[in-house]
């Protein structure tokens, strides 16, 4: 078996933390049990981005679940993601869908789904949540049955 986990880069060695959006930082590893679905969650409780307008920092908590196929994400490469979005400036929106498309190119999940549980600034919070299930497959389903279930309240 191809055991590519050999070569990640990030994991065991010292990582500087990227100042700028940097996707190039994730890695995958070969899962060990393409045979079966399970779930594999993520929360990054100290996520930050800023403002694409005032250049303020937003804070959230981000959540992400997927179901992996042949690739996993590696998690110290995933920190390193997502602190790399400290000085990135987007929409609360638009950083769960970016997110979510990067790990797709990444990784090829069977299903995917992240949402940004965004802190409160003027009044209003803002928790977005996307998801994707692989074209054709019951995952498809499965993201349009979640997204209709969706009630974060």
């Amino acid at each position: 078996m191809d055991r590519t986990q050999d070569n990640l880069q990030s994991l065991g060695h010292k990582a500087d933390i990227p100042s700028t959006y940097a996707p190039e930082v994730l890695e995958a590893f070969d899962n060990q049990h393409p045979d079966r679905d399970y779930w594999v969650l993520f929360n990054c409780p100290e996520f930050t981005s800023l403002c694409p307008i005032t250049g303020q920092p937003d804070f959230a908590e981000i959540r992400i679940r997927y179901i992996p196929d042949r690739r996993m994400v590696e998690s110290k490469s995933l920190k390193l993601y997502l602190f790399s979005f400290r000085n990135h400036g987007d929409f609360h929106e638009d950083c769960v869908n970016i997110i979510m498309n990067d790990l797709i190119r990444l990784m090829d999940p069977r299903y995917i789904e992240v949402v940004g549980l965004f802190v409160p600034r003027g009044g209003i919070s803002i928790h977005p949540y996307v998801n994707y299930g692989r074209p054709g497959t019951r995952y498809e389903q499965l993201a349009a049955k979640r997204m209709d279930d969706y009630h974060p309240f």
